[in-house]
Parts: C-alpha cells; sequence; structure tokens
C-alpha cells in the first residue's frame, strides 16, 4: 500500500525552524515526507550549518500525483514543495513582510491534507507577534487551522512520555479565561477530548482528570464560585453520557502520581494551568496535538527561539517527536470507527 508523504512546515523562517528541517532530512527516516518552504531558504540554511542537502523541488499542484508524494526519504536529500518567500530572511531578526508566506504554507498543507495528498500536517513554531505586526490577526496554529478545517472546537493537547494534558481554554488573556469557561464549551471541549482519544489514540473508555478553575477547586465556594456554577453541573451531564470523569480536582494536586495513575489526561482550564507542567516532564521531546480537527495535527513543543536560528545549536528532537506520533495517531485514526 502506497503511504502518503507527511506535510511538514518549517514556520517562522528568521527561527530555528528551518534549521530543524535541514536537520531532519539527514536522518534515515522511514516515513516520507515534503516540506512546504522556501527551496532557497531551505539551501542557504544548510550552508550556513555547513550540512550537506540536495533539494528536490516537487511540483506545485495540490493534490499531488502518487510519483510525486510518495517517494521514501533519502537522507540528505529534502523534497520541498517551493513557496517563496515575499522578501530574503536574516537569521534571527523578524520580518513582518514575511508574515503572508508562513501563512501560504500552512494553506497549502491544509488544502493538501484536506484533498488526501498528505498522510497529516507536522507543523514548526510560528512568531504570533510578526503575524500580527503584518497586521492579520493571529492567536496561534490552533486557531488558525481549526478555521481553515472549518472545525468547532479545536482543542490542544500536549503529549510527552510520561502525560497528556488538555486545556479548555487557550490563547487567551487570563482575565477572559472564568467568561470563556461556559457550561456549554466546557462540555463540547471535553466531548472533543473524549472522541479523539478514542479516535487517534485508540483508547477505548478514556479517564479524563479534569481541574478546577480556583485554587483548591474552589473550596466549596469560598475561592471562587466557577466549580459550582459551572464545572461539576457539565461533569454530571457527561457522566450520564457514560464519560468517565474525575474532579473537578485542584490544580496544584492533579500532577501527583496518585491521581495521574488513573487518568488517561488531565484537562487543564488555561494555558499556563497545565502547559508547565508538561513541559517540564518532556521539553525538547513532547508534542503539540490539535484535537477535533478532520486532519492529523502534530507540532514541536517550542518556541521559534530566534537566538538560536542559524547556530546549528538547535535541536530537532520535538520535532521527531512530532513525525513519530503523527504515524501512530494516523494507524489509529484509520482504524476507528
Amino acid at each position: 500500500m502506497t503511504q502518503l508523504p507527511i506535510a511538514i512546515t518549517p514556520g517562522e523562517p528568521a527561527g530555528v525552524g528551518p534549521d530543524l528541517v535541514v536537520t531532519l532530512a539527514q536522518k534515515p527516516l522511514s516515513i516520507p515526507f515534503i516540506v512546504i518552504a522556501d527551496a532557497d531558504l531551505l539551501q542557504q540554511r544548510a550552508q550556513r550549518l555547513n550540512v550537506p542537502l540536495t533539494i528536490q523541488r516537487i511540483q506545485s499542484d495540490i493534490p499531488l500525483t502518487i510519483e510525486n508524494g510518495s517517494k521514501p526519504h533519502v537522507p540528505g536529500v529534502l523534497r520541498v514543495l517551493h513557496v517563496p518567500l515575499a522578501e530574503p530572511c536574516e537569521c534571527g531578526h523578524l520580518n513582518p513582510a514575511n508574515a503572508e508566506y508562513v501563512l501560504q504554507t500552512l494553506n497549502i498543507a491544509v488544502r493538501g491534507c484536506l484533498q488526501q495528498s498528505f498522510a497529516a500536517l507536522v507543523t514548526g513554531p510560528v512568531h504570533k507577534g510578526n503575524i500580527n505586526a503584518a497586521g492579520i490577526p493571529f492567536s496561534g496554529h490552533t486557531e488558525y487551522l481549526a478555521d481553515k478545517t472549518r472545525a468547532e472546537c479545536p482543542v490542544m493537547l500536549m503529549v510527552s512520555d510520561r502525560l497528556r494534558v488538555a486545556l479548555v481554554t487557550i490563547h487567551i488573556p487570563l482575565s477572559k479565561v472564568p467568561s470563556a469557561i461556559t457550561s456549554d464549551h466546557l462540555k463540547q471541549v471535553l466531548r472533543v477530548i473524549h472522541h479523539d482519544l478514542q479516535k487517534q489514540f485508540g483508547i477505548e473508555k478514556p479517564r479524563l482528570l479534569v481541574c478546577g478553575l480556583n485554587p483548591h477547586a474552589g473550596e466549596s465556594g469560598y475561592l471562587g464560585m466557577e466549580e459550582i456554577t459551572t464545572i461539576i453541573p457539565v461533569l454530571d451531564v457527561l457522566r450520564k453520557e457514560g464519560m468517565l470523569l474525575e474532579g473537578p480536582v485542584p490544580a496544584d494536586t492533579a500532577f501527583t502520581p496518585r491521581l495521574l495513575e488513573n487518568a488517561d489526561v488531565v484537562v487543564a482550564m488555561y494555558h499556563d494551568q497545565g502547559l508547565p507542567v508538561v513541559k517540564y516532564a518532556g521539553f525538547g521531546h513532547a508534542v503539540n496535538v490539535t484535537l477535533g480537527l478532520p486532519i492529523i495535527r502534530t507540532s514541536v513543543d517550542h518556541g521559534t527561539a530566534l537566538n538560536l536560528a542559524g547556530t546549528g545549536k538547535a535541536d530537532c528532537s520535538s520535532l521527531i517527536a512530532a513525525m513519530e506520533l503523527s504515524i501512530q495517531l494516523l494507524s489509529k485514526f484509520k482504524s476507528f470507527k
């Protein structure tokens, strides 16, 4: 059976994304993949890193032909679907003129996934500030990909060797978190997590450990009412649907071994409630997965690291982990009914 390639978008051209892709190309990977980027940028970065690289430009038509798409990877050779930068790129120096280029690579990748030219999408880090500086509203990959795939409820899930953490709210100010956690939104997020743990991870009966919003999960209302007014009633409704839910539990004890032993995922209410823990546990080897999409999307667990671009010090472990996890998810995805 022909294996479709994975699409890789390196992300911000002035950051470490191009470095990671050039380094990845040297690995003896069994996974076919195509990089959607400026081919000249990648060649220049390889020269700067003193890494041998042969670039094969492929036809940019989507959907790809079988001949174009599924050739096995050859170490030292990078197959690139060329998308030109708007302006030349300098390592470590952001240029808003190239923001549209970053989004264009994502648009091509998404279209290819939806049209089954690509098996999955693996993304490198983007710089949200630089895209917004170009006058393009952008809060993150997760929300952007949801818009492009018409997904109603994208959910960010971080995966490390020992831990899975999903978020109820993603890239919003802390001051807006309580009002964003409505009953309808929380129900939708928990249902997406439950469904995709079955569909993508092959967990027949997922066990969700749900954090409270407030310290001590509100402590019976003395430290906040959201647990009483919203979270507990939602969990009660979903338990009646057959979902296995524990909580709400205080976030400061949710990550203790006793509670994690009986959980397939910890559900945090906001970005910095859950992600510091999973990044501490596996930074550089963790993977960002977007649940709720009609495609498989994984990503690195780090940012653009502008200070490391072109230095040869960037570690591609998270990119490799994202590639490997996408293949695992695909195998479960195809067999789910």
